[in-house]
């Protein structure tokens, strides 16, 4: 399995075709979406520059399955707030918050899974469907707290959330005049982020 050593090279030329030097045989698109559905790794590289370009090939790649009638997972809604994103001064949390949830998800498959199974052949109204959706979104309810409990770990602003949220005397709440802002910063990104949960 190529995910046991190294990741597998993939090298795209001008005419657009993908060479994998693992099996030395060109490959398309389709080809490499279900290398990453049996967990195999691989780096794309450009043929002629050399530059790694496996974030532009994965986006294509969800470009070309999300084309497909019944294949889409990313709602109107999510991919226009996540354009909004760009530029933006929370866009360097989106990624980290991103992997993390799907990383979450991907833990938790088996569970949602069983609930899907378990939801269908019954009309969409009915408990069980709406059991697993409610399942869903309690699930990125604690996503977003696991992932404010990170935030507090590893960056100043979250320890400064933290402290302006715990109940404090107000001798030990002598805080320098920015605190404030950055409590309000946090609270505006929270916000934010919560768009991103699903709704009923």
């Amino acid at each position: 399995m190529a995910n046991d050593k190294q990741p597998t090279t993939i090298k795209k030329y001008a005419n657009r075709r993908l060479y994998n030097t693992g099996t030395s045989a060109y490959v398309t698109l389709e080809d490499l979406a279900e290398m990453v559905k049996r967990g195999e790794d691989f780096v794309v590289y450009d043929a002629k520059t050399g530059e790694e370009i496996t974030r532009s090939v994965l986006t294509q790649i969800i470009f070309e399955q999300e084309g497909k009638n019944g294949q889409s997972l990313l709602p109107i809604a999510f991919l226009r707030q996540l354009i909004r994103f760009y530029g933006d001064s929370i866009q360097m949390l989106v990624p980290s918050y991103l992997e993390f949830t799907i990383d979450k998800l991907t833990s938790d498959q088996h569970k949602f899974r069983e609930q899907f199974e378990a939801a269908l052949g019954t009309s969409p109204l009915t408990a069980p469907t709406r059991q697993m959706f409610g399942s869903l979104e309690e699930q990125t309810r604690k996503n977003m707290a696991l992932f404010s409990q990170a935030l507090t770990m590893f960056t100043p602003f979250g320890a400064a959330k933290a402290a302006s949220d715990s109940e404090q005397p107000a001798a030990e709440s002598s805080a320098k005049p920015d605190l404030d802002e950055m409590k309000r910063q946090i609270d505006e990104m929270q916000k934010r982020l919560e768009k991103l949960t699903p709704k009923e």
